[in-house]
């Protein structure tokens, strides 16, 4: 919030929403000379449990598991993706589009012990 184009002040906001959905907020700011009026609209989605892959292959197999990505968003999302683990391999990055679902193919490619 700049005010006389000069100043700067924080104006924390806590939001802890109760259940999934969009919760509208107005904010109104006076002073002796000033009214502003702030909209601000948050969107919750619904919780989602981590996700857990389990790979059962043949030794020395390779798999590839395809992850659906779903943007339910309203903006394009772009991911990095940063693996870890050895023998795991998948695309750098990947975009999904707004209402899109873009699978993340994750390959799992084991070396053999020696």
């Amino acid at each position: 919030l700049f005010l006389g184009g000069i100043d700067a002040v924080e104006f924390p906001i806590k939001f802890t929403p109760k259940k999934p959905g969009c919760y509208h907020c107005q904010i109104i700011l006076k002073s002796s000379c000033d009214i502003r009026v702030y909209e601000i609209e948050c969107v919750v989605n619904e919780d989602q449990a981590d996700a857990q892959l389990e790979f059962l292959i043949p030794a020395y197999q390779t798999v590839t598991q395809e992850i659906p990505i779903s943007n339910l968003s309203s903006e394009d999302w772009r991911f990095e993706a940063i693996l870890e683990g050895q023998g795991f391999h998948g695309p750098p990055a990947i975009n999904v589009p707004v209402g899109g679902t873009v699978p993340y193919p994750l390959t799992f490619r084991p070396i053999a012990e020696n």
